[in-house]
């Protein structure tokens, strides 16, 4: 409508203004209204392809947009598994910080299982105290059959030359017997040294390792137990909680409500042009936004990155195939906003309803000495008709409170 109105101010109004005091014609008798297309034919024509020109040139070099937010994500509370709920701490709509415990689930079996863990353990030490008496023993074991040992050979050694002198106060019987009593001390000696080398391996690797194994027992379950009670990983307002003892929550499957962090947007805003204004919309581009959450407030933007691809082509592997008419919503080219002064956006809350309109300027190619007069004419049109879209996001940014107000019926 504003183009329209403009074009008429400068084909319309001035053809009207030629039939009337140059030709001497007057509205109401020689310009009626069964007449007025006959008469201002030259204008009205003009004014239309004119309209056609302006519009063209405004919205396809400087493409505008009502997609355009600040997207944020919310954090689920959940636990880390299935379990009924057996005392809640917070309420909904409540300010919680890090580390702050919403919830506690029941935990009679982890309970169970940390005393069964932290029994093995005491158990594994007792063991400890009992492998250390049977070292003890087998200790004596060795020096015992050590004992006999030195005290067979001694005896079997006096008799062995006692027969080779050939005396008669022993016999080889009685040698062969002895030697005999060596060999089974010695056997005698090497297993006690065995039960002592057993006893000894139990003590080092044996009971350390069960040890450990007890212990890390120990420390699973006090993990599962600590699963049971579940805190806010960050600061945030609760939202859509409410819990009571008793309810059963599924990581999965049902989340006990969410957590919303303070957003920090960082100056950026998403936004998504026509498929057409992809071939206009670059980095380093000009633009300007207007939001719902800050009214009558125009902010300074810049296109900091414009994404390679169109959301609507995405699709997920499934066992049915993709028919092309079900998708019959074309996409947006997406593209990153940032803002041009730091803390200028730090008043619009995340998620809010915004307009953009960014701009093309030619300035560099105006700049060129060899630019052609026609193209130069059509570059300064380009950067002139700009002004014309500015002043359309100004009025859009005063009639944006207004049409909200009437669409949502308040």
């Amino acid at each position: 409508m504003l183009e329209v109105i403009l074009c008429s101010i400068l084909t319309i109004l001035p053809d009207y203004l030629y039939r009337r005091y140059a030709q001497g014609k007057r509205f109401g008798e020689e310009i009626t209204l069964f007449t007025v297309w006959y008469e201002l034919r030259v204008g009205i024509t003009t004014c239309l392809m004119l309209t056609v020109t302006l519009i063209t040139i405004v919205f396809y070099y400087h493409p505008s947009t009502t997609d355009v937010s600040s997207f944020f994500r919310t954090v689920a509370i959940s636990p880390e598994g299935i379990g009924r709920v057996k005392e809640v701490h917070v309420a909904n709509n409540t300010e919680v910080k890090a580390g702050e415990v919403i919830f506690t689930l029941e935990d009679d079996s982890q309970q169970a299982a940390v005393r069964t863990a932290a029994q093995r353990i005491a158990e594994v030490e007792a063991e400890f105290v009992t492998a250390d008496a049977e070292l003890a023993a087998a200790q004596g074991g060795v020096d015992q059959a050590q004992g006999a040992l030195t005290q067979a050979v001694e005896e079997y050694e006096l008799r062995k030359k006692l027969l080779d002198e050939g005396s008669a106060a022993t016999s080889p019987r009685e040698v062969e017997r002895l030697e005999n009593t060596v060999d089974s001390r010695r056997g005698g000696l090497e297993a006690a040294q065995a039960q002592y080398d057993a006893v000894e391996t139990k003590i080092t690797v044996a009971l350390p390792a069960k040890q450990k194994t007890a212990e890390a027992a120990l420390e699973e379950a006090k993990a599962a137990l600590a699963k049971t009670v579940v805190y806010a990983r960050v600061d945030g307002i609760v939202q859509q909680f409410a819990l009571q003892p008793g309810d059963v929550v599924n990581p999965v499957m049902r989340p006990a409500g969410v957590l919303v962090p303070p957003q920090v947007t960082d100056g950026y805003f998403q936004a998504g042009f026509n498929q057409l204004a992809g071939q206009v919309v670059q980095p380093g581009m000009l633009a300007e936004m207007t939001c719902l959450s800050l009214p009558f407030v125009i902010v300074p933007m810049r296109v900091k990155s414009v994404m390679p691809f169109i959301p609507a082509g995405q699709f997920k592997p499934s066992d049915n195939l993709i028919d092309i008419q079900d998708r019959a919503r074309p996409g947006t080219v997406p593209a990153m906003l940032e803002e041009i002064y730091p803390g200028s956006t730090d008043r619009i809350r995340p998620g809010s309803k915004c307009i953009v309109n960014a701009y093309t300027v030619n300035h560099e190619k105006l700049a060129n000495e060899d630019l052609g007069f026609w193209e130069g004419m059509f570059l300064h049109m380009v950067d002139t008709v700009g002004l014309v879209h500015a002043l359309i996001l100004r009025i859009q940014a005063l009639l944006l409170p207004v049409n909200t107000l009437v669409l949502t019926g308040h």
